[in-house]
């Protein structure tokens, strides 16, 4: 999915956030995640949406969602129809004018816009395995490609006193198999205009996804302690060709980058916490003729916190941090970064409330910081900056309405679907808050109406 995560991209390797592809996923499946409150996974539980989802459906998760997704999405009786369709689109307007269109089949402005098509295969596989795997057409590209994919597998048993769920998970995006809603693959806002300006710079941790494999090995210790560990590769041309990609979107990772992952969660009768940390090093290659590597460091902290009672009310809070060290040699040597050490930063905190889960209201806040570099941070119309800084900051606000996805919705579990309404404003963008790009334009100039339906059968 790419519905928040267009804020991540990083400029020094070109990581195309990349979507979808059946090839792939067939092969995958034939040798053998969270999802979006799928209905395949509703049919198979026997449960309504909102009992795995905080807000009827969507990504975030609650405790029994986290639960499901931790043993394998193997759990419940029924037998599922295992396909799912998810359409995501909208009328997106900016405070002023882009220079250019977005894309060839769009205006300057006030764009209506399919942003994606999607068609999942989610479900159990075994007693123990269980698949999430996304096939996605970018309305905005006209391309179909693979999204997201985890395939996984979980087993329960006891130490001592402690009862222990430990598994693996083979997937294409660093955190996309994580349980919480506060690290990059699944982190608000859940959806996001496809056609609207966004910060240049971004963690390389959030940049990765479709472009690479891994597999990591997990366990939740007495359902407190989360631990997991594993590693990612970059797909070679030839791989991303057969899942819809091209060579443009390679990472060129060197070697295995390493991925790491710890929490510590509390639940209660009424509420939940968790406090975590989270990390990738990476060796990249921007250019694979030369000796020469960049190196990345990003580590991560978050923590949520989550009322999920009974009740009426429901309360959704998550936080993030990341810092990234960088050594860019390659990319000096190379003439794309003027320094060969940085660092950056996001910071990102969200609200949700929401009223019998059909009506929510959100708002977040988010800062993007780093040193300067005046070559990765070029000027230019609309993406550059002018300073040669990365910095961006800013809000969101949003409305939703969401009228089925509870147990006694009509359609259920099969028909779900979101009206919402979302502003996201900048204080700060790509460096600066007035004529940031050095042709004349200024962060609020980005500040984004997107009035959009999400619906999933």
């Amino acid at each position: 999915m790419r519905s928040a995560q267009r804020m991540r991209r990083c400029l020094a390797i070109n990581a195309t956030v990349g979507a979808r592809c059946v090839a792939l996923a067939v092969a995958l499946l034939g040798a053998s995640v969270t999802a979006r409150a799928l209905p395949t996974f509703a049919s198979q539980t026997g449960l309504p949406c909102a009992q795995c989802h905080t807000v009827a459906y969507g990504p975030a998760l609650t405790p029994y969602g986290r639960q499901f997704k931790l043993n394998g999405y193997v759990w419940g009786d029924g037998t599922p129809m295992p396909l799912a369709v998810m359409l995501q689109g909208g009328y997106t307007r900016t405070a002023a004018d882009q220079p250019e269109p977005p894309a060839e089949h769009y205006s300057v402005n006030d764009n209506l816009s399919l942003d994606q098509a999607s068609v999942f295969f989610a479900g159990r596989l075994s007693n123990h395995a269980g698949a999430f795997v996304q096939v996605t057409y970018s309305g905005p590209d006209r391309h179909t490609s693979w999204d997201n994919v985890d395939l996984r597998y979980a087993r329960s048993t006891t130490i001592g006193n402690s009862p222990v769920v430990f598994g693996v998970s083979v997937n294409n995006n660093p955190t996309v198999q994580d349980l919480w809603n506060s690290t990059p693959a699944w982190g608000f806002p859940y959806i996001s205009s496809a056609i609207a300006p966004t910060p240049a710079a971004g963690t390389l941790i959030g940049a990765l996804g479709q472009t690479v494999l891994g597999a990591t090995a997990y366990a939740m210790v007495d359902d407190h302690y989360y631990v997991e560990a594993g590693g990612y590769r970059s797909l070679p041309n030839r791989w991303l060709g057969n899942v819809g990609l091209n060579q443009d979107s390679n990472s060129h990772l060197r070697g295995v980058a390493p991925y790491w992952r710890a929490a510590v969660q509390f639940d209660g009768a009424r509420d939940h916490i968790s406090v975590g940390t989270f990390g990738l090093s990476a060796n990249v290659s921007p250019d694979p003729t030369l000796a020469a590597t960049d190196r990345y460091t990003d580590v991560g902290f978050d923590a949520t916190y989550q009322i999920t009672p009974t009740s009426d009310h429901q309360f959704a809070s998550n936080a993030s941090y990341i810092h990234e060290h960088r050594s860019l040699a390659a990319s000096a040597v190379g003439g794309a970064a003027s320094t060969q050490s940085g660092s950056l930063h996001t910071t990102a905190l969200d609200f949700t409330y929401s009223y019998r889960r059909t009506y929510a209201v959100s708002a977040g806040l988010f800062d993007i910081g780093g040193n300067a570099d005046t070559t990765l941070y070029a000027p230019a119309a609309l993406s550059g900056s002018a300073s040669g800084r990365p910095d961006s900051r800013g809000y969101i606000f949003g409305a939703e309405y969401i009228p089925f996805g509870k147990l006694e919705s009509y359609g259920k579990p099969w028909l779900n679907v979101r009206i919402g309404l979302q502003y996201v404003g900048y204080t700060k963008f790509n460096g600066d808050s007035r004529d940031y790009d050095g042709a004349g334009r200024d962060a609020h100039d980005n500040n984004t109406l997107f009035a959009y339906v999400w619906i999933i059968i």
